[in-house]
């Protein structure tokens, strides 16, 4: 990439690209068919765009990717990114970023070049895919001319004896291509089934023997206890390498049996992210069930949120990276690995943070992989953690990943407001939970009393109303209402896009309040119900 300007352009800012010298897009507009559906082409699309804007950011080297997604049976989405390579990747991911603010995903195909960076898309393979090298062909063989009256008879040999090996080959063939598709329909079956758990043998090279386990934690010594959480405790180990581990020993009498272990353990073993935690190896053996992930040294984020020594350490900046690494983490779950999961159980308490803070979604026992064209699932037994349920996940046992957006609305609240979600009635007397108190002084017109007061100081009002504003997006009562994963990656990654005006949360007690309305004349409950579901006028 040659450029030059009058201007430093050597500076790691927005700046540099902040406008694009060439847009292009193919002519042929996202057909609005069920296969493609303009939203799901976009959702796709930009899923895909992001994940190889974060491969090339983190290249060393090149400071470029290219990537492929399969959208339907018989569609694959093509993408390619890359930067000039003084960028750092900071200013990479930036470009990047605000390069795909550009596109107009209603088109299958478009081009926006930035004088630091570059990116594209297509339905078909439109860069250079690794060659396979063909053979070197064979000087040409002077054929012997056949006496005139061995013709007739070579032609009925030759016909005799390719006749039947054809036959032959076509049948090896057709029972080859059928034991194939029969396969892999047994493996997609296994797969998606819901309550059969995926075979173990999958991770076998990941199996530690469990006195190795022992000894690193000193027999399971409660000086390495770490926290406790629903199926087991945690403890910190030091292999024989030295190296140290996460070590999660489920108890005999906990609620995950035998399916969720294998669950958690064929499923992390397939998922490679910045913002989930890394699953090492397990244990199966002497009815232990032991999980050992990589070893986090700064506990979870629930630690620092809600205890008052420790929450001076989380100043507005940092909490604005864990919320956006967080949400990258879910992305990367529902659409950017191989398959689509919901997590089910988001909470502050499964967000591990590293060393320099980075959060790691963690804790996969309650995972469920969905098929490629499903949206929903339904199940008689409902896990997780009350406060973070959405309501048709904790009343009716539906879940999809909306439920997991509505989660994470919860947790943004969580992080910008110091408070769990059940406390509220400790501070103001009411019967409503973070969720409803948040709608509340959103209506009134002051959200910012939602904001810890340790860091008034440090962060920008409409950068924090913003974080307000799509947190209640997400915990808003009609699933179709809530946003994508990725819609939230972008919202939080760009000011510029407006933002929907939220409609109203699930209430899980409003059935109770107005029971209690038309029992009592004159009630405090029936006013406060009333104001708190009061529709937002645009503002």
């Amino acid at each position: 990439m040659l450029g030059y300007s009058d201007r430093n352009i050597f500076m790691d800012g927005v700046r540099t690209w902040s406008t694009p010298t060439l847009i292009t897009w193919n002519n042929q507009s996202v057909p609005d068919i069920p296969a493609y559906r303009p939203d799901r082409f976009k959702d796709a699309m930009f899923s895909l765009m992001n994940k190889s804007s974060v491969e090339a950011a983190d290249s060393k080297e090149k400071r470029f990717a290219v990537n492929k997604s399969r959208f339907t049976l018989s569609q694959t989405l093509y993408a390619f990114v890359q930067c000039i390579p003084d960028l750092s990747p900071e200013g990479c991911l930036n470009c990047l970023q605000q390069s795909m603010m550009e596109f107009n995903f209603s088109r299958v195909g478009g081009r926006v070049v930035f004088p630091s960076c570059n990116s594209r898309y297509e339905i078909y393979p439109f860069y250079n895919e690794p060659l396979v090298t063909t053979p070197t062909p064979s000087l040409p063989v002077t054929a012997t001319p056949s006496p005139p009256g061995k013709v007739k008879n070579s032609l009925v040999i030759i016909l005799a004896t390719c006749v039947p090996v054809s036959v032959f080959v076509l049948f090896l063939v057709a029972v080859s291509s059928y034991q194939v598709t029969k396969k892999v329909k047994k493996t997609d079956n296994t797969t998606a089934a819901d309550d059969e758990g995926d075979d173990i043998t999958t991770a076998g090279s990941l199996q530690f023997d469990f006195k190795v386990i022992e000894a690193a934690t000193d027999k399971f010594s409660i000086c390495n206890k770490l926290g406790q959480g629903g199926f087991g405790k945690v403890y910190k180990g030091t292999l024989p390498n030295g190296s140290q581990v996460a070590v999660k020993r489920l108890s005999k009498t906990s609620g995950q049996g035998e399916k969720e272990f294998k669950n958690e353990v064929v499923l992390v073993a397939k998922l490679q992210h910045r913002n989930l935690v890394k699953l090492l190896g397990y244990c199966f053996e002497r009815e232990e069930k032991i999980l050992v992930y990589e070893f986090v040294p700064n506990k979870s984020l629930d630690y620092f949120l809600f205890d008052s020594r420790m929450q001076s350490e989380l100043d507005w900046n940092r909490r604005y990276k864990i919320i956006g690494g967080i949400a990258r983490g879910i992305l990367y779950l529902h659409q950017d690995s191989r398959l689509t999961i919901i997590h089910r159980d988001l909470k502050a308490g499964n967000i591990l943070l590293d060393a320099d803070m980075n959060p790691k979604v963690a804790d996969f026992g309650m995972a469920r992989i969905f098929e490629m064209d499903q949206t929903e699932a339904n199940t008689r037994r409902v896990v997780g953690t009350y406060g973070y349920m959405s309501p048709e996940y904790a009343m009716y046992g539906q879940f999809s990943m909306k439920s997991d957006v509505y989660s994470f609305g919860v947790l943004v609240l969580e992080i910008i407001s110091w408070r769990k979600n059940s406390s509220l009635h400790e501070m103001d007397g009411s019967l409503g939970n973070l969720v409803t108190y948040t709608w509340r002084v959103w209506n009134n017109g002051s959200p910012l009393e939602l904001v810890d007061s340790s860091f008034r100081e440090s962060y920008q009002s409409n950068e924090i109303i913003r974080c307000i504003h799509i947190a209640l997006l997400c915990v808003q009562e009609d699933t179709e209402d809530r946003p994508t994963m990725s819609a939230i990656v972008q919202m939080l990654t760009t000011s510029s896009i407006a933002l929907p005006v939220p409609r109203p949360p699930g209430f899980f007690f409003r059935r109770n309040k107005e029971q209690a309305c038309s029992s009592v004349d004159k009630s405090s409950l029936c006013s406060i119900n009333q104001a708190s579901i009061t529709s937002l006028a645009p503002r």
